[in-house]
């Protein structure tokens, strides 16, 4: 758990204890840090500067204007169904109420309209908590709506990414996605709009293989994972040693795959200024 139910502290003999979810326990390096800082950093932990994920609605807090005009969700009654009867036990629905309940989503992406300093785009963004942000049948459509949606109004495209993969509890029909949502971005390209991809930790599968690699401009957080297959299973099916940061953002940047490394403290001012050079 990395929030104390409970945080005790002493004080000569005093034992106060302090309300469960003030305080958050650092991942990656164990420090406990008041939830209050740890939001004023946005999410990264200032003892060691590893990036909390953030949850869809706190992403976009982060890039859109302030107020009910800065962001409006489109699609948000789609919810996925069980097509084939996975398993034919009833899980998958089961796995779809329980993400619902604990998120609040009714979905792995959220999307709609959206402004930032006054600029007109469309957003999707991803969050990681809906069944790893699994790519299936809705997912798939929602992007491309929101695709289809910001080609028809000739407005820029703005996808945050976070992703275990294609959906399997759907099958072919999760895969079909890929070709579904390149497509439409495709389309938005041909009509001459920019795609904005900013790409978070992590980002693998097929979500990696389609349209989170055909950004105009594709940006990532720092230290991010990005790929397509994990690293265990690329050393294991090459038999080889895999480099140092293989598949992290940093990596990435060295070899061209993407454009820029922003830090999160400073991403709503780059995207700001890419959506004005832009034109938007």
């Amino acid at each position: 758990m990395s929030i104390h139910d409970t945080v005790t502290s002493f004080n000569l003999g005093e034992r106060k204890e302090i309300p469960a979810g003030l305080w958050s326990k650092c991942k990656a390096c164990g420090e406990v840090v008041y939830k209050r800082d740890l939001l004023a950093h946005y999410g990264v932990c200032p003892a060691c500067g590893f990036y909390s994920p953030l949850t869809a609605m706190e992403r976009i807090h982060l890039l859109t204007d302030s107020g009910s005009k800065g962001f409006t969700e489109m699609d948000a009654k789609l919810r996925s169904v069980d097509p084939l009867n996975f398993a034919g036990d009833g899980s998958y629905p089961k796995k779809l109420k329980e993400s619902q309940e604990k998120t609040g989503l009714t979905e792995a992406v959220v999307t709609g309209k959206a402004y930032l300093d006054g600029r007109r785009f469309g957003l999707g963004v991803m969050d990681f908590r809906f069944m790893g942000a699994s790519m299936g049948s809705v997912v798939g459509e929602k992007i491309t709506r929101l695709a289809e949606w910001t080609t028809k109004r000739e407005l820029p495209l703005v996808i945050v990414t976070a992703s275990g993969g294609a959906r399997m509890q759907e099958g072919a029909l999760s895969l079909m996605q890929m070709a579904k949502t390149a497509a439409a971005l495709e389309r938005h390209d041909e009509a001459g709009l920019p795609t904005i991809i900013i790409l978070t930790d992590p980002t693998t599968g097929g979500v990696t293989a389609s349209f989170a690699s055909l950004g105009d401009i594709i940006l990532a957080e720092p230290h991010a994972l990005i790929g397509f297959a994990g690293p265990r299973v690329v050393e294991q099916t090459t038999r080889q040693k895999l480099p140092e940061n293989f598949q992290r953002s940093e990596y990435l940047l060295e070899h061209g795959f993407i454009d820029a490394i922003v830090e999160r403290k400073d991403l709503r001012n780059v995207l700001s200024g890419l959506l004005r050079d832009f034109n938007c």
